[in-house]
């Protein structure tokens, strides 16, 4: 039996949770807080779960702040986390924080237990949110590709300016470039590391060791 721990600030929805998480049978909520900082504090009485539900809007200690804490005081509790947001500044910040997985509030049961085992059995799970190609990126070690890709150092400053939170607008602003030159670059990195979005930019840079988390 697995152990899970849900970490949300809406009670209603935590029983919800707990109830159709026990139904599976192959976990256990063994404890549940309203934010990240009750989290911690439940981890030294209760024990530490396998796997933390993790909602990112609490108050006290949010989303990120709890995973980031996770990740440097307690990276054998892997992060699913569970969100309204479906905004790549969210997905992006929450990867970065060190999370394995990424789901909605409005998924189905099926998607839960998928998101659940995957977390579990093979250290990941990835959605239409997070593309399979991005799965295949994480998942290689960094000199498993056969063919070599060459950025420019305008690609490669752009490239590191998509992992911060700025938008395309403000990275236009700060590299002192047009926001149609900006759209050029995202075009072409598209094209050159096969992937479609902002999210795929990120992962292939934290993969690669362009940025250093």
């Amino acid at each position: 039996m697995k152990k899970v721990a849900l970490v949300d600030d809406h009670a209603l929805l935590r029983s919800g949770l707990a109830s159709v998480i026990n139904s599976f049978g192959e976990y256990q909520v063994i404890f549940e807080a309203d934010n990240g900082k009750q989290f911690i504090e439940s981890i030294k009485t209760k024990g530490k779960p396998e796997v933390v539900l993790l909602d990112i809007n609490m108050p006290e200690m949010d989303g990120f702040a709890t995973a980031n804490w996770l990740k440097n005081n307690a990276p054998d509790i892997r992060v699913l986390v569970l969100s309204m947001l479906d905004n790549d500044t969210a997905i992006i910040k929450m990867l970065q924080s060190g999370a394995k997985g990424y789901i909605l509030k409005d998924s189905k049961p099926d998607i839960l237990r998928n998101a659940l085992r995957d977390v579990t059995e093979k250290g990941f799970f990835f959605n239409d949110l997070v593309s399979n190609k991005l799965m295949h990126m994480m998942s290689k070690g960094p000199n498993d590709s056969n063919e070599m890709i060459f950025l420019s150092d305008k690609e490669l400053e752009f490239l590191k300016w998509c992992c911060t939170e700025k938008s395309y607008k403000e990275i236009a602003d700060v590299m002192n470039i047009t926001t149609r030159a900006v759209e050029s670059l995202r075009s072409n990195l598209f094209d050159k590391l096969g992937t479609l979005s902002r999210v795929g930019l990120v992962m292939y840079a934290i993969r690669n060791g362009i940025i250093t988390l």
